[in-house]
């Protein structure tokens, strides 16, 4: 009968890279669907920056920067952040005219990328009522 010592070691070393990718990608798509939420969550707050009612009403510059300054918060990146664009779209300024923020991101994965996962663009739409 032949020794079968160390047969466990290659096994593991055999497995382990497919183990580590696992771990890996559960990770880094679980920040993608959290980055995901956090633009959702950015054109949202713009959009109900901009609905509110005042006089004047918030120029598209401001809702952008609304936009902006969540995400610079709540985003996680790793390396050199992005930062979101902003399209701000109006039917008008008026009572119960629509405001439309569209924001997209581009989100880098950071170990997946060797791997050839590129970068994805995530993108969030909200459309509100003028107050």
């Amino acid at each position: 009968m032949k020794s079968q010592n160390g047969v466990a070691a290659i096994e593991f070393a055999i497995i382990l890279p497919l183990l580590v990718l696992l771990l890996f990608g559960t990770v880094e798509f679980g920040l993608l669907l959290y980055n995901q939420q956090v633009i959702t969550n950015a054109s949202r707050e713009g959009a109900r920056a901009g609905i509110v009612s005042q006089s004047p009403r918030l120029p598209d510059a401001q809702i952008a920067a609304v936009v902006t300054s969540y995400c610079g918060g709540n985003l996680i990146t790793f390396g050199s952040p992005t930062t979101p664009n902003s399209v701000i779209t109006r039917t008008g300024s008026t009572f119960q005219s629509d405001l439309t923020v569209d924001v997209t991101y581009n989100y880098s994965f950071l170990v997946l990328g060797s791997f050839g996962f590129g970068p994805m663009n995530l993108t969030a739409r909200t459309v509100m009522k003028m107050e």
